[in-house]
């Protein structure tokens, strides 16, 4: 039986090798389809990202220390049927030594022209599935109103006393893929 998780909730986990899956549901009629996007970003103990091949999402699939691998971009989120929208696969004992935590954001593509927000995004979850047994063993299901907010931080894996862990995070900004690069990128960023 899978764990419902609430915002801010933690829990253990006692496998290395897992599915983080998202999923969302645009609502109808809005017009233009809905181009969501997950991504995550490896970091190490200062918060910041371990080098730019750490930030894996639809342009960069697989990160080089070969823990992560993103299953691709659903740019109009039809592609799922009731299943994830878009997924990275985990091996956690291949994770870079100085990664110390990796976030998961989805945030919505070309928001601002097309005017829209996760206000206007239901059955928005995170969802953890232990490979080995292919059981989901946590669900975290966003339930506050993001009416403003186009980037959302999900959860988190951080590491801990040599074990890892799970955050659901719940966090939203008014911000795009670059916000978040920029928020955790050490270089310059050219635009």
């Amino acid at each position: 039986m899978a764990i419902n998780l609430q915002k801010g909730q933690r829990i253990d986990l006692g496998f290395t090798k897992m599915t983080i899956g998202l999923g969302w549901d645009p609502n109808e009629g809005m017009g233009y389809d809905f181009d969501l996007d997950a991504s995550a970003i490896m970091i190490d103990a200062e918060r910041k990202l371990v080098s730019e091949e750490y930030f894996v999402f639809y342009n960069n699939l697989h990160s080089p220390d070969g823990a992560l691998t993103h299953t691709g971009d659903d740019p109009s989120g039809k592609n799922s049927d009731g299943d994830d929208d878009e997924a990275i696969i985990i091996d956690l004992e291949k994770v870079d030594e100085r990664v110390q935590e990796i976030l998961f954001v989805v945030t919505i593509e070309d928001f601002d022209r097309r005017k829209q927000n996760f206000g206007q995004v239901r059955n928005s979850y995170i969802r953890i599935v232990d490979n080995n047994t292919n059981m989901e063993i946590a669900k975290y299901e966003l339930d506050e109103d993001f009416s403003i907010e186009t980037g959302i931080e999900f959860g988190r894996l951080y590491k801990r006393g040599g074990s890892w862990k799970f955050e659901a995070s719940g966090i939203g900004y008014r911000a795009d893929l670059g916000f978040f690069l920029e928020k955790y990128y050490k270089g310059q960023i050219i635009k």
